[in-house]
């Protein structure tokens, strides 16, 4: 799964190698202060995450799902709801990749003891971490790229994205709620495992940083201050905190280099060679035929869905770049309905089908790893019983809006 970038590098460096794109053009792009700028993009979302797998390594997630498992006591029900609006929360500050990478060993391990199925559980949390990261602009990579490309700032992201998401939360729950029922009737067995956080001052050292750059995240287009700078600063400011903390105690900083190892350093390539595939196809007048096929009628849905399924064929991160390119062709008040329906796509086609998402393909991965069979079609089930209707509601809602 790791290696997942080296096809679209090959394709990239083919590229420049039969002269389709200007290697002196894209390096351009790179220093360049516009807001499509991918390097900044890509430091953001990487510095966001490095903010919450820094949590991660210290037992905040693990804790969390713990207290949740406890507060649910015997009821599968009152479990299912604890642990959808757990996920949901943590997910809208931090990252949903880094949630579902937290959780779901947790949920495989606690299942297996309590002698439940862990299926409504697993389909709740990876449904709730793709739902609510469209909520703040931090939530995906891909709600950064497409709303830092069109000059979009945290509280102009938040305004117009609230109502869809909580629509999209909400739809999104009863429907899960309605294709497990029967399988949450039986209590539960098993008991919860103590948890204690054995290093609480760096944790809360990372929990101070989350919240101070989160807050700073809101008003930085007020205080004329670029998100990348912010996150980015916040991420080297946490490091260096806990590396002195480690220092005075006289240990060697472990911790760190272990977080370091787990940020996803191959969306670099991936996101670049993307975006050297994107310049190509725009040369080709590719996207401007594209955005003839898709209209400008009623963007919204047409770009909603549009990019919802090619999410699904291509991967939503790709998907967006490219959708991105397409919607240069539109006026620029229809480029923003076009990319606000686009993030909603992003999102919640992770749980269409594995392949709309990073997520989906990790989540399958860890899921073969604790000998848990989730076949393609079992996924699809959920993905047209749950993704295409919370879909739909989502852009009704979004289309009110703007």
């Amino acid at each position: 799964m790791d290696s997942y970038w080296l096809i679209t590098l090959i394709g990239a460096v083919f590229l420049f190698l039969f002269k389709q794109v200007e290697w002196k053009g894209f390096v351009s792009v790179l220093l360049s202060d516009a807001a499509i700028n991918p390097l900044k993009i890509l430091i953001l979302f990487i510095s966001m995450t490095l903010l919450s797998i820094y949590l991660d390594h210290f037992g905040f997630f693990r804790y969390l799902a713990n207290a949740t498992l406890r507060r649910a006591n015997t009821s599968q029900t009152k479990l299912f709801l604890y642990l959808y609006l757990t996920v949901s929360v943590l997910t809208v500050f931090s990252s949903n990749d880094i949630i579902i990478l937290s959780f779901t060993p947790f949920i495989c391990f606690f299942a297996q003891n309590a002698k439940i199925n862990p299926m409504p559980y697993l389909a709740a949390e990876f449904v709730a971490a793709n739902t609510w990261s469209m909520a703040l602009i931090i939530g995906n990579p891909t709600n950064i790229y497409l709303a830092t490309a069109h000059g979009v700032n945290f509280l102009d992201y938040l305004k117009v994205m609230t109502l869809p998401t909580l629509a999209a939360g909400l739809i999104a729950f009863v429907l899960l709620y309605g294709l497990f029922r029967r399988q949450l009737q039986a209590p539960i067995s098993g008991k919860a495992e103590d948890i204690v956080i054995k290093d609480k001052m760096r944790l809360a050292i990372g929990l101070l940083h989350l919240g101070i750059c989160t807050l700073i995240l809101v008003f930085s287009s007020y205080l004329q201050v670029e998100m990348w700078k912010v996150a980015f600063f916040s991420a080297l400011s946490l490091f260096l905190c806990a590396s002195v903390v480690s220092a005075l105690r006289g240990e060697v900083a472990v911790g760190l280099t272990a977080c370091l190892r787990r940020a996803p350093w191959q969306l670099i390539p991936f996101v670049l060679s993307m975006f050297v595939l994107t310049i190509a196809l725009k040369d080709c007048g590719f996207t401007a035929l594209f955005a003839k096929i898709l209209g400008s009628d009623y963007p919204i849905l047409s770009y909603g869905l549009a990019s919802f399924f090619t999410a699904n064929v291509i991967n939503n991160i790709p998907m967006s770049v490219l959708f991105c390119s397409v919607m240069e062709n539109l006026p620029a008040l229809l480029q923003v309905k076009a990319m606000y329906a686009t993030v909603i796509a992003s999102n919640l086609g992770a749980f269409f089908s594995p392949i709309g998402a990073l997520a989906g393909i990790m989540w399958m991965s860890i899921l073969k790893d604790h000998d848990l069979s989730f076949s393609y079609a079992q996924f699809l089930k959920i993905g047209l019983t749950i993704a295409l209707p919370t879909l739909l509601v989502s852009l009704l809602v979004l289309q009110f809006i703007l």
